[in-house]
């Protein structure tokens, strides 16, 4: 897959949180074309000693529930960890995995936040622009914002309110199990976010190709973590 350099790499968190303003402009919250067929499953790991980040993406065909491709990357970690800032750690890692990719997705599900950030600019929001796809976050706990717990129904949700305003929504995926929080990236609007995640959470909390590529990065540190021993 191939896309255009979006920006440099801030090297300071200071740098960081001034060019998370400037890009968090450029976001764009857009009803979504109702067919989609191919959703792209992104997650992220460090290694055991903390130095590279491993990164996961998982291309899933959302009509047959099959995994079409799936790849991992690994990059040195340049970046501090510093709230809300870590997209400058992890997104480097993400975007190496989907150079691997063959064939661009339809839409990216990341296991981390989108408009759901106190500067309205989480990792899904730096990945749709990077790549100029549709993406959402779906994250499986709350960074920012306050909520009424959703109904315990599938499908049961709620806004997650900042500020006065929304950015995202509290959704139940299973009946009985504890919410995601969902909120657009770049190129797709809350209503959009929330059905696709629903399609894609077809047997478990999350959305199944976001959990297979938090599988692949897990197995893939466990891997580093015996060769290391």
């Amino acid at each position: 897959m191939k896309f255009a350099r979006l920006h440099r790499w801030p090297q300071t968190a200071r740098a960081a949180i001034a060019l998370q303003k400037r890009l968090a402009t450029r976001v764009r919250l857009d009803p979504m074309r109702e067919f989609v067929r191919t959703l792209a499953g992104v997650d992220a790991a460090f290694s055991p000693d903390g130095r590279q980040v491993i990164a996961g993406v998982v291309l899933w065909d959302l009509a047959s529930q099959s995994v079409i491709e799936q790849h991992l990357a690994r990059t040195t970690c340049r970046f501090p960890y510093v709230p809300g800032l870590l997209s400058f750690r992890e997104t480097p890692a993400i975007l190496a995995a989907f150079r691997r990719l063959r064939k661009p997705p339809d839409v990216i599900l990341c296991d981390a936040h989108g408009l759901a950030h106190p500067r309205r600019f989480g990792l899904a929001c730096h990945l749709g622009l990077w790549l100029g796809r549709p993406t959402i976050g779906c994250a499986k706990s709350r960074l920012c914002g306050e909520y009424d717990e959703p109904p315990r129904r599938r499908g049961g949700q709620s806004p997650l309110m900042l500020d006065g305003e929304r950015v995202g929504t509290v959704l139940r995926t299973r009946a009985g199990v504890k919410p995601v929080f969902v909120s657009p990236g770049h190129l797709c609007d809350h209503e959009s976010a929330v059905r696709l995640t629903l399609a894609a959470a077809t047997r478990f909390r999350l959305p199944e190709p976001a959990r297979l590529a938090h599988q692949l990065v897990t197995s893939a540190r466990w891997a580093a973590q015996r060769r290391d021993r």
